[in-house]
């Protein structure tokens, strides 16, 4: 009879780029792999610890598992393993707590457990990089991991301390890992790591690294994840002109606040960030801009705050992942006098998001008209396709008989539907 393993992942996409890579190594093994809340032989939780929201969905998840069958194997990985080790390690029911850079390692570790051989955690190999092509994936598109950790100590963030220093994969290995994807049929590929923009391995930049992997040959589109404005310039810009790469940035604001960026050690300006935004939009005018905001850092004013709120408007961001400051232990802000009432950044959130929803709606309105390339990644039992434009928004519309998942489908938007994250309709 063949095991049986569950997958949760929270947190951001290196995370599902890695929990993609592993649970593939399980299908390739022969394994069965089954929803979360169904009986399993191990569940596998690739967690999130950034914030303390973060930290509470990790835990509501694992007691959450620990309830299930006292046979079923729990391992436990992800930031919140490196930030909270001891305290994992002394919950019974967690049968193995696996740091990052040995979470490649977790089939070996799993598949030897089943097989009555004893392999210790501690004895698995350390390789960020140890993730083999996921040909089996919980996604459309494949995520491919270019570097990890980062250098840059933000006073907010545990980052550098659970995902440890920067360090960028050797091209070959990426070049390598884009190919197999691609022969397994996917079509769009997404760059991710921690700080991707700071990319440097023997002489390549990330400018560089984008160039050569926009000339592999084949039919295929790149995205760019979640990038910090820094680490590149003009030369990215121009190659937004390429039809391979996707008009879409991630590029995370933080803060509109001169005062506050510098409180948070952030590495850029308000204007060079919308000096950036600038120059792209006179190349690209509907580039689809997203990004992530802090609310409440320690010593906002109300001035603070309003002058965010002004530079979210002026850009018109399509999307804002607002969060709301949480303190983590250890990093400089906790040490920082005028921490905001939870009151007060509840009511700040609040705002963010009425501006954002206001300048998503706006923007997604814009594209009625106009022909969007979609991704297709799945076809309901209505038969209407659903998926995501080169422009990063989901689209939805009548499939036919040319219409496959994976595949690219060129849509012209007619609408756009109702609901708290509306979608662009269309037909072919």
């Amino acid at each position: 009879m063949n095991r049986k393993v569950a997958f949760k992942t929270l947190g951001c996409r290196l995370n599902q780029y890695e929990t993609d890579s592993v649970m593939s190594d399980f299908v390739n093994a022969g394994y069965e792999i089954v929803d979360f809340n169904q009986p399993a032989d191990a569940y596998v939780i690739n967690t999130c610890t950034v914030t303390n929201m973060g930290d509470h969905k990790s835990r509501q998840v694992i007691s959450q598992a620990s309830r299930r069958t006292e046979d079923a194997v729990l391992v436990v990985t992800g930031c919140m393993v490196n930030n909270h080790k001891d305290k994992l390690d002394q919950n019974d029911r967690i049968t193995y707590a696996i740091e990052n850079d040995r979470k490649g390692s977790i089939f070996h570790l799993l598949d030897s457990h089943f097989k009555g051989e004893i392999v210790h955690p501690d004895e698995l190999i350390r390789d960020r990089f140890a993730f083999g092509a996921a040909e089996n994936s919980f996604h459309s598109r494949s995520l491919i991991k270019i570097q990890d950790g980062c250098n840059n100590f933000c006073t907010f963030c545990i980052v550098p301390h659970v995902r440890g220093r920067a360090e960028s994969r050797p091209y070959f290995d990426v070049e390598k890992n884009i190919r197999e994807v691609l022969e397994f049929g996917y079509r769009e590929i997404v760059l991710t790591g921690v700080n991707i923009g700071r990319y440097e391995h023997e002489g390549l930049n990330f400018e560089g690294l984008v160039e050569k992997i926009l000339n592999i040959p084949g039919d295929f589109r790149v995205r760019i994840s979640s990038i910090e404005p820094e680490g590149f310039g003009d030369k990215l810009f121009e190659m937004f002109g390429h039809p391979k790469l996707t008009p879409h940035l991630h590029m995370c604001l933080q803060s509109g606040s001169e005062k506050i960026l510098l409180k948070m050690r952030r590495q850029y300006t308000v204007d060079q960030f919308t000096s950036m935004v600038n120059k792209i939009k006179s190349r690209i005018p509907d580039f689809n801009f997203t990004t992530d905001i802090i609310v409440g850092f320690p010593g906002e004013t109300e001035e603070d705050f309003l002058d965010t709120c002004r530079v979210a408007d002026e850009i018109g961001f399509s999307h804002i992942h607002t969060f709301k400051y949480s303190v983590r232990k250890g990093t400089r802000a906790e040490r920082l006098p005028d921490h905001l009432s939870e009151k007060v950044k509840n009511e700040r959130s609040a705002v963010i998001r009425d501006l954002a929803e206001k300048h998503k709606r706006a923007y997604r309105r814009s594209f009625i008209g106009k022909e969007q390339t979609v991704l297709v990644e799945k076809i309901d039992s209505r038969g209407f396709a659903h998926g995501y434009g080169e422009h990063y928004m989901p689209v939805r519309f009548k499939a036919d008989e040319h219409t496959l998942v994976k595949n690219f489908r060129s849509v012209k938007i007619t609408s756009l539907d109702k609901g708290n994250d509306p979608e662009l309709v269309g037909k072919v």
